[in-house]
C-alpha cells in the first residue's frame, strides 16, 4: 500500500485586503460622499416641488412644510393661465435649439480652422476672439438693441437668436478639443488623397469632435434656456421665453410664491429631460477630452 502524503496546509495570502482590491474600486467613503453631494444638489429641486404644491400661506409659516401638498396641479394651472407658459416653452425650445445647433456648427468650424489650418494672422485673430470674453455683456445692450430696432427685429425671437449664433467660449473649447483629439497625420493623409476641406470636415473632423460637440451643445442649450437679461430687454409679454414669462409672473404687488414655483417647475422640466437624454454622451465627452492617448 502506498503511503498517503499529508496535505500541505493552504498558505494564506499575506497581502492586505486593500492591496487585493482593484485600483479603481470605490470604497464606502466614496459612495457616501457621492450620495451626500447628490442629496445636496437635489434639495433645491425638492423644495421647489414642495413650494409648488402648497398654498402661499403655508410656505410663509415657520417651520416650513417638508412634504409635498395637494395643490400642485392647481398652482400649475394658475401659472399657465396667468402668463402664457405654453407659448413661452415653445419659444424657448425654438430659441435654445437654434442657438445650440448654430453654435455647435460654427464653433466646430472655427475651432478646426484655428487648430489645424495654417494662415497668416491666425494667432492674432484667435487672441482677439478670446479677448472678447473679457467684455461685459451689459456694455453691448444699447448698441445691440439699436441694431435690432434698425433691422426691424426688436421684439421677435430672431433678436435673441442672432447675437448668440457663435460664442468665443465655444470657439476656444472646440479649438482645444480638436487640437488634442485630431492628429495632424490624419488631416495630411486626407489632403494627399485629394479630399477637399469640406470633405475633411464632414468625414473626419465631425466624427472625432462629436463628444466635445455634445458637451458644448448641452452647455449652450442650458445657457440659452436660462438666459434672462437680453430676452427681457428685447421681448415683451406677448412673445416671451420662459424666463421672461417667469419674470412677469412674479411682477405683481404681492407675488404668489407657490405659483412662481409651479411655473419654475414647468420651465425646468425640459432642461432635465435634455440632460437625461444627453447625460451619457456629455460624461463620455468629458472623459474623452480628459484622457489623451
Amino acid at each position: 500500500m502506498s503511503a498517503v502524503l499529508p496535505s500541505r496546509p493552504r498558505r494564506r495570502s499575506r497581502e492586505p485586503r486593500d492591496m487585493r482590491r482593484p485600483a479603481d474600486a470605490a470604497g464606502p467613503l466614496a459612495y457616501g460622499s457621492l450620495v451626500a453631494v447628490a442629496l445636496l444638489f437635489a434639495a433645491p429641486f425638492y423644495y421647489m416641488l414642495v413650494a409648488a404644491s402648497r398654498p402661499m400661506a403655508e410656505m410663509t409659516a415657520w417651520p416650513p412644510p417638508l412634504l409635498p401638498g395637494d395643490d400642485l396641479w392647481t398652482n400649475i394651472q394658475i401659472a399657465v393661465t396667468s402668463q402664457n407658459i405654453g407659448l413661452a416653452l415653445v419659444n424657448s425650445v425654438i430659441v435654445s435649439g437654434a442657438i445650440t445647433v448654430a453654435t455647435v456648427l460654427f464653433c466646430t468650424l472655427a475651432g478646426y480652422t484655428f487648430a489645424k489650418m495654417r494662415f497668416r494672422g491666425r494667432e492674432t485673430l484667435f487672441r482677439l476672439t478670446i479677448g472678447t470674453m473679457m467684455i461685459p455683456p451689459s456694455l453691448s445692450v444699447v448698441p445691440l438693441y439699436s441694431l435690432m430696432a434698425d433691422l426691424g427685429l426688436a421684439g421677435t425671437l430672431s433678436s435673441v437668436v442672432l447675437p448668440s449664433l457663435v460664442t468665443a467660449f465655444g470657439v476656444y473649447f472646440m479649438r482645444q478639443y480638436i487640437a488634442g483629439a485630431l492628429p495632424d497625420e490624419i488631416v495630411e493623409a486626407a489632403k494627399v488623397d485629394g479630399a477637399s476641406p469640406l470633405r475633411i470636415f464632414r468625414s473626419i473632423v465631425l466624427p472625432i469632435a462629436r463628444p466635445g460637440a455634445a458637451v458644448l451643445g448641452m452647455l449652450t442649450f442650458m445657457t440659452a434656456w436660462n438666459d434672462f437679461f437680453w430676452p427681457v430687454v428685447t421681448l415683451d409679454s406677448t412673445n416671451p421665453t420662459v424666463q421672461v414669462a417667469l419674470n412677469n409672473l412674479g411682477s405683481g404687488y404681492v407675488p404668489d410664491t407657490a405659483v412662481i414655483m409651479a411655473g419654475t417647475l414647468v420651465g425646468t422640466l425640459p432642461v432635465l429631460v435634455v440632460f437625461l437624454l444627453l447625460g451619457r454622451q456629455i460624461v463620455g465627452g468629458i472623459i474623452a477630452g480628459a484622457v489623451k492617448g
